[in-house]
């Protein structure tokens, strides 16, 4: 039987909007599932442009009724097609009869190797409602199969199979089945009869010499737990059962397997607990199988790194983890020229420019601090330099909860083959690509997580391998976590023994999306738990494979995405990608290279993987925003990872043989690891790569490790205040909203968070427009928003929280979109303006901004320095090799904790652009390079934490307009378009981590065409929701002999993450100084001057996004601010104990006269 031709099953809202937008006609419809009601419908109607949704919702009795307007009688029907068929009439209380039923695309069956059916997309068409219901009553509509087809079919898929399996016997018994007994099958489900009794007894036949082999073994394991059962223990009744059964059948079969496996399970916890009672009722001593201690974790072996100091100099850094500290030895000397205790180190500072260049900053007593750069050989000799001081730091502290662990993530197809007897390389990230140095590659991870596909081994012989591999590597008894398995494809997470206890909430799931989503061969496992304070999703995935599927590959992970039952229930109706503080996904995507195998291959052999990630399809499909919104993906610096030869790592075999021909598979990444982390949290990967010597597989396994910040279960060590002074609050000034809806519905906003007691909504929206089709303006006021009430009132608890907004329907309560907004930028007495993206299902559907602000009262301003914070990014060479500078270094420090890799976006929502009257040519705008020079969105960027999709907007004083000669146009205060402009070019967010096309791969759009003006408005939005920011050019930024007037359209907002070059810092923060200072001899004439400013003074040490509390809270001249006290600090917003104590040790350091002219970086001697 077959669904009724207008019910499209469970697709989501927009899908529909969109299907019946195309359709284009009044009174044309479809149905779906509800997204808000289990079992309930959604009616969608087009009329003037708009769609109308009405629940269908079913009562006690199972009869359905449509919600209408008030004052019409609800008419229950028993089948959901009598119900649209009574609503073919007029006066039934919809806007409009049902008229032109919108029918689901056809799902023709594939034949390819793998069996999958691919989803080809069809245009909607439209039907006579005369023609609609077949001679049915039921609700749904039957159609005659072509039985003999079918039969073929199915035939053709097993004699493939029999090929590869050894099961030659019972593949002859299905193979019968198929011939003979199909048919009748068939012809008596099309009557009605689910029981298919011919399959039932081939199935019997096929199996009945299992039954003596379980018979025989469950014989001997019952025998053996009778040993250890009491006296009095009863025969077990399945066992008695299936000794007098004489006629075997399929459910004695399955009683007999479910016994054999409850003994295996249970019989070695019974021995166990025998043997344990027998020790303890005789008090024997038996010192020769005591319990043997696990060996005790390796320690640490002091690494040593040669680097450079200075031009010239020559140095050693000797690392020892287990006594904490650092040595310094120059070379040719034999004893340390300095020794560095841990808690003397301040700060760590990364150079972007320099990959391999480092600074520390340390104190060398209680007054001075001293900092020094050193050049390693490489970076990855930098970084496990970096990593050896942060776990030095980890171990030394006096945490009784871990700020920061390290994850590790696996993923690999492992072609049904067992594995070899050493993963070594896999496990420790040795190989190709991005790796481990070998000086950190035996640091054990904090949690390991292994997503396998096409495994063959057992479910309990695969945990144990794993176990074992990992104790024998890290002398560690890593405990397992989770476990969850689909067919062959499996995951599981094991952890440290001292993090088994942190472990909580944990869920697994599984979702099929073989062939109609039936069959396990694909589909995706995952895994959820929250770790103390943080929670975490992972899913492992094998998607469609074939060159050809792009679209059912979407497809698959749109159902995993929907279908996956993961994380907290109470956030269920969230996305999923919105539900954990870090999700992972990865496995077997399957994503090919849409290039010549030949040209692949002279790619791969010149290592030239930018072309190859050009044609890349997984790239491609993000950069239109299909798949993984959002999501970030280390870069690939490695070899594809399929198909090679089994047994070598030298030849890719591209060519397969098959009995319906040859099917070419190019080499290509299908084995990925992506994440996605919530706005302003802490990840960072350290490597990603493949190994080169597991060569049992045709495709290679796949390694990355992060390090995460994570949070605790904090507990306030003030008790709670009774007035409102004493509780922290958060107010919301205004929100508004732009959705991509054809409806028209009145809304409203629920909020979520862990820092909530429950759940909270606002009231409906106050204002409303939709003058441009396609898209739904909503608008709060602060009347209409609720005051939302922490749980808790402590700043270092609220600084980890996030909100969870989701804005519903009034008459669907269906979800038109949801986002996530970090309280860590929120918090403060001023109102701050956010705006962030809206995503529902795997979409992009709108975005949100607003003004808020999260107070917090006085007596808990107290936080802590987190371990992760003391590690800052320098994104600008501004100096020279020495420490010391000889004129003023105007460096952007990116400070944590901030979540990295950050796609921080430079755009905003399309719709935000047609509302605010800026023109359709601008949608094909390629690159918005970096917006001039604001002193308000310089100073607050400066604070600015955050990363894509939320980020903290500048302050607006009004409407900013502009016209010249040219094209000149009325637009939003928001945006701003640059004066350089190129055309006709696909659009996409770059950020970081995202892998930039060449230029000659960039597709380009197709012009504007003129028509319906909604088709034209989606296009548009659409077009610039592929938005790709290139880096603004040298000389770009807006200089001080420009006319204040000559500013950009269509202005995008400036990342603090992402300064621009340093020439346009420099003019920039010129102007704002000048601007806002403009006193006789405070600011330097030329660039060689020193900086007399507070602000120059903090860029110095990389401390500029404390500058702008401090000028509010009036330390804004150098003199008074050398008087500046610790108590100052923290009310001035400097949060950070250590970036306290450094500021206060320069001041005291430097003399007034110094500190006019700039203190120096040069190492006191």
């Amino acid at each position: 039987m077959t669904a009724a031709s207008w019910y499209h099953w469970d697709i989501s809202r927009v899908v529909a909007e969109d299907l019946l937008a195309k359709a284009g006609k009044d009174g044309c419809f479809l149905v779906r599932d509800s997204e808000s009601v289990s079992g309930a419908y959604a009616l969608c109607l087009l009329f003037q442009r708009h769609v109308h949704t009405y629940r269908i919702l079913p009562d006690e009795e199972g009869l359905l009724s449509v919600q209408t307007i008030q004052g019409i009688q609800a008419k229950c029907f028993r089948t959901l097609t009598d119900l649209i068929g009574a609503y073919q009439q007029p006066n039934n209380g919809l806007v409009i009869p049902l008229l032109y039923p919108v029918n689901r695309a056809r799902e023709p069956v594939d034949e390819d190797s793998d069996g999958e059916d691919g989803r080809a997309s069809h245009p909607p068409s439209l039907v006579p409602h005369s023609g609609i219901i077949a001679g049915s009553t039921s609700g749904w509509v039957t159609a005659q199969p072509n039985k003999a087809q079918i039969s073929q079919q199915l035939q053709l898929r097993l004699q493939e199979q029999v090929h590869c399996s050894p099961a030659s016997d019972f593949m002859g018994f299905m193979a019968e089945y198929l011939s003979h007994h199909l048919q009748i099958d068939l012809e008596a489900l099309r009557n009605g009869n689910l029981q298919l009794r011919y399959l039932s007894t081939a199935l019997v036949t096929a199996c009945r010499g299992l039954h003596s082999e379980i018979d025989f073994t469950l014989a001997g394991l019952e025998t053996l737990a009778k040993v250890f059962d009491p006296p009095a223990s009863p025969r077990s009744p399945v066992r008695e059962q299936g000794l007098l059964a004489s006629d075997p059948d399929l459910e004695l079969l399955l009683s007999k397997i479910s016994t054999v496996n409850h003994l295996l399970s249970s019989l070695e916890k019974k021995v166990l607990k025998t043997l344990q009672e027998t020790v303890t009722k005789h008090k024997l001593a038996l010192p020769s199988v005591a319990v043997a201690h696990p060996p005790a974790t390796k320690p640490m072996a002091v690494q040593s790194f040669e680097v450079k100091v200075g031009k010239s100099q020559r140095a050693s850094l000797t690392v020892d983890v287990e006594s904490g500290t650092m040595a310094i030895t120059k070379k040719g000397c034999s004893s340390p020229e300095e020794t560095i205790s841990q808690d003397k180190i301040l700060q760590l500072i990364k150079y972007q420019s320099m990959q391999s260049k480092v600074r520390l900053v340390y104190d060398r007593d209680q007054h001075r601090s001293l900092t020094r750069d050193f050049i390693f050989q490489n970076a990855r000799k930098r970084e496990a330099f970096c990593q050896l001081l942060q776990l030095m730091k980890i171990q030394h502290s006096n945490l009784d909860e871990p700020d920061l662990i390290s994850v590790y993530v696996g993923t690999w197809n492992m072609g049904s083959a067992p594995p070899p007897r050493s993963m070594a390389s896999w496990l420790t990230s040795r190989g190709l690509g991005r790796t481990q140095d070998e000086t950190t590659a035996g640091i054990p991870h904090d949690i390991y997580v292994i997503g396998t596909q096409e495994n063959s081994l057992g479910d309990r012989e695969w945990v144990e391998f794993l176990r074992a591999s990992l104790k024998t590597l890290m002398s560690i008894d890593f405990r397992v976590v989770a476990l969850q398995c689909l067919w062959s494809i499996k995951i599981v997470v094991l952890v440290k023994p001292e993090h088994e206890r942190r472990i909580s909430h944990v869920n697994t799931s599984s979702v099929k999306t073989g062939i109609a989503n039936t069959l396990g061969n694909k589909g995706a496992v995952g895994v959820s738990f929250l770790f103390n304070g943080t929670s975490f999703g992972f899913v492992n995935c094998h998607l469609a494979s074939g060159s050809e599927k792009i679209h059912r590959r979407n497809q698959n992970y749109s159902d995993i995405l929907r279908s996956l039952v993961l994380g907290d229930k109470r956030l269920s109706s969230f996305d999923l990608t919105l539900r954990f503080t870090h999700l992972f996904w990865f496995g077997d995507l399957n994503y090919r290279l849409d290039m010549e195998v030949q040209d692949i291959l002279v790619h791969v052999n010149k290592k030239e993987f930018e072309a190859l990630l050009a044609v890349d399809q997984l790239t491609l499909e993000r950069e239109k925003n299909k798949v993984f919104l959002r999501f970030s993906e280390g870069d690939i610096s490695f070899p594809p990872t399929y198909r090679y030869e089994r047994g070598s790592r030298d030849s890719y075999v591209w060519q397969k043989f098959k009995t319906t021909g040859v099917r070419i598979n190019v080499p290509s990444w299908c084995d990925r690891i992506l994440w996605k982390s919530r706005p302003e949290t802490h990840v960072l990967c350290n490597s990603y790569g493949c190994t080169d010597d597991i060569v049992t597989s045709d495709h290679s396994p796949v390694f990355a490790t992060f390090e995460v910040g994570v949070t605790s279960q904090f507990v306030s060590r003030k008790a709670p205040g009774s007035s409102p002074e004493s509780l922290a609050c958060i107010e919301w000034d205004s929100i508004e909203v732009i959705v991509k809806t054809a409806s028209r519905s009145k809304c409203y906003i629920e909020f979520h968070s862990y820092c909530l007691e429950e759940s909270q909504r606002s009231g409906e929206n106050s204002s409303q427009s939709s003058d441009i089709p396609g898209f739904l303006k909503l608008s709060w006021s602060a009347k209409q928003l609720p005051v939302l009430s922490p749980i808790l009132s402590d700043l270092e608890y609220l600084l980890d929280q996030h909100l969870l907004l989701s804005i519903k329907g009034m008459d669907s309560c269906e979800s038109y979109g949801e986002c996530c907004i970090a309280m860590r930028s929120m918090i403060g007495s001023l109102a701050q303006q956010f705006e962030t993206f809206l995503f529902h299902r795997g979409e992009e559907t709108g975005s949100m901004r607003g003004w808020m602000k999260v107070r917090v009262p006085k007596d808990r301003r107290s936080t802590r320095e987190r371990l992760y914070e003391w590690i800052s990014f320098e994104t600008d060479e501004t100096e020279s090799d020495f420490p010391t500078l000889s004129k003023p270094a105007l460096r952007a420090v990116r400070s944590r904790p901030l979540s990295l890799p950050d796609a921080a976006s430079s755009y905003t929502n399309p719709a935000y652009f047609i509302f605010e009257g800026v023109p359709n040519t601008w949608a094909q705008c390629p690159s918005l390079s970096e917006p001039p020079y604001s002193p308000a969105s310089d100073t607050q960027s400066d604070r600015h934490l955050g990363h894509s999709p939320c980020r903290r907007l500048q302050s607006l004083t009004g409407a900013q307009a502009y016209s010249s000669s040219k094209e000149q146009l009325q637009r939003s205060p928001h945006y701003s378009v640059p004066e350089t402009t190129s055309y006709g070019h696909q659009l996409s967010p770059s950020q970081i981590e995202r892998h930039k096309r060449p230029k000659s791969a960039i597709l380009s759009r197709d012009p504007q065409t003129s028509g319906d003006c909604s088709l034209t408005a989606l296009h548009m939005a659409w077009c610039l929701s592929d938005m790709d920011t290139e880096p603004p050019k040298r000389g770009s930024c807006l200089s001080p002999s420009q006319p204040e007037g000559r500013k950009n359209l269509l202005r995008h907002t400036r990342s603090a993450l992402e300064p621009p070059p340093q020439s346009c810092w420099e003019g920039a923060r010129s102007q704002r100084d000048t601007r806002r200072f403009n006193r006789a001899g405070e600011w330097p004439c030329g660039n060689g001057d020193h900086p007399r400013s507070v602000g120059m003074w903090l860029s110095r040490w990389g401390l500029e996004q404390y500058e702008k509390g401090l000028y509010e809270n009036g330390w804004d001249d150098l003199e008074f601010f050398r008087n500046i006290t610790d108590q100052d600090l923290l009310e001035a917003g400097v949060l950070s104990p250590t970036h306290r104590k450094l500021i206060q040790a320069k001041l005291h350091e430097s003399s007034p006269r110094s500190l006019q002219k700039g203190p120096s970086l040069k190492p006191n001697p």
